[in-house]
């Protein structure tokens, strides 16, 4: 009977570990290493300020999808979390329920949505205000990243205070946009016939792993396995 009863506790052990293991996916560490504070973001997650050096953990779930973390600027928030903040601000709150609002460098992922694999990159869809790096732990799976400071080399119709917007957002024309007329329908709703214009060579140009349209899966979209824990950079 004792051998039966250890026999059970390891299967009930092994199944508690497998289940803890398939509800906390993927661990985010998130570090500010800009020299000013900047508003940690993320959907689903909430938001926290970060002060340089100070750093954010996150635990996301299997199944998560449509996800973003991103970096807001010039924030001032009252002691509700009521506020707003000059780029990437969602909804005038510190713990983000929304997306953040052009222009923001934007990491997007979905967890273990296939194969087992998680998929992410960096957007820069909606623009750019602050440089962002992602590192998986397993060696076996790739870095991305956009190190390059767009804000002072922004193109003078883009740019705005604190960072350098998306065309779309600029414009609202269907060239810049791919059939819709709001930014963000551009990251969700791209039309087949969406091709690179001038703008969107100016972002890859300069940060060529990130997506710089919406139809750039090609050369943009990066994945590892399930399970795996991400490094998050602003300023790297």
């Amino acid at each position: 009977m004792a051998i039966t009863m250890k026999r059970n506790l390891s299967i009930f052990l092994f199944i508690a570990i497998t289940s803890i293991a398939s509800t906390q996916a993927a661990k985010f560490n998130i570090t500010n290493n800009c020299n000013y504070t900047v508003w940690a973001a993320a959907v689903p997650g909430g938001g926290a300020k970060l002060n340089p050096g100070e750093s954010w953990n996150m635990n996301m779930t299997n199944g998560t999808n449509n996800a973003r973390i991103w970096g807001r600027t010039n924030c001032t928030f009252d002691n509700s979390g009521v506020g707003k903040c000059q780029t990437g601000d969602c909804n005038s709150t510190l713990e983000c329920k929304t997306y953040g609002t052009p222009p923001n460098t934007v990491l997007e992922f979905a967890l273990n949505m296939y194969n087992d694999l998680d998929f992410y990159d960096v957007s820069l869809v909606q623009g750019f205000n602050i440089p962002i790096k992602l590192t998986p732990s397993s060696t076996l799976c790739s870095m991305v990243n956009c190190t390059r400071n767009i804000v002072d080399e922004c193109p003078k119709a883009l740019k705005v205070a604190g960072g350098c917007n998306n065309p779309c957002t600029t414009f609202g024309t269907t060239e810049y946009c791919c059939d819709s007329n709001s930014a963000k329908s551009v990251a969700t709703n791209a039309s087949a016939t969406c091709a690179p214009t001038n703008y969107s060579k100016f972002f890859k140009d300069r940060c060529p792993y990130a997506y710089s349209y919406p139809k750039d899966d090609a050369t943009s979209t990066y994945t590892c396995m399930g399970g795996t824990t991400y490094d998050v950079e602003f300023c790297p």
